[in-house]
């Protein structure tokens, strides 16, 4: 008989959303997250005996976190198992960077971050760590506007399938690494001398 924990994250059951809103503070901090109520939903959350939910998805959407300081802490307090983290909704909040906290759910697969203020592309290549992203949306920062900013985005994360709510085609991946052959040139090896 599975146990608990292994039941309510089977595959086969949807993801249950654990919705935080309102949040006005510029970073989590765990007593304010802790006095909110989570958003109602169709289903139900399950809890632990901890009051801690069954949850491989959060949303924090709409609020005005400039950072994600004490991110992994307040997580621990509020869901059973966030290795098990599938789904982080971060939009429309006002993130200048992608924090490095965020890659360290190594499941996760969808991430949303539109609607924030990243400026630079490179913070892109941080979540070239997380082997199963599928699902990344970064439109309505500051770095839309960079030249070549989806071709950047498929051949940096050769794993995620649907970009800005766009699947990612066959051609979007030929186009990027003909444009990265152009524009990125190799490191030479250095030329190493023998001093005798």
């Amino acid at each position: 008989i599975a146990s608990k924990e292994v039941s309510d994250f089977s595959p086969q059951n949807p993801p249950f959303f654990f919705l935080l809103q309102d949040i006005h503070s510029p970073s989590l901090k765990v007593p304010d997250v802790l006095l909110e109520e989570p958003r109602k939903t169709l289903r139900q959350l399950k809890s632990s005996q901890e009051d801690k939910f069954y949850s491989r998805s959060i949303k924090l959407n709409n609020n005005t976190l400039t950072d994600l300081t004490n991110f992994n802490e307040v997580l621990s307090k509020m869901i059973t198992d966030i290795s098990m983290l599938s789904w982080i909704d971060l939009s429309f909040n006002d993130l200048s960077a992608i924090e490095p906290v965020l890659t360290l759910y190594k499941n996760l697969k969808v991430l949303y971050l539109h609607g924030n203020s990243i400026s630079s592309l490179s913070e892109v290549d941080k979540l070239a760590c997380l082997p199963y992203l599928k699902t990344l949306t970064l439109h309505g920062n500051p770095i839309e506007t960079e030249k070549g900013y989806r071709n950047y985005v498929v051949v940096t994360l050769p794993q995620v399938k649907k970009f800005d709510f766009s699947g990612v085609t066959k051609q979007d991946r030929a186009t990027a690494k003909i444009l990265q052959a152009m524009y990125i040139k190799p490191k030479r090896a250095k030329k190493h001398t023998n001093n005798l």
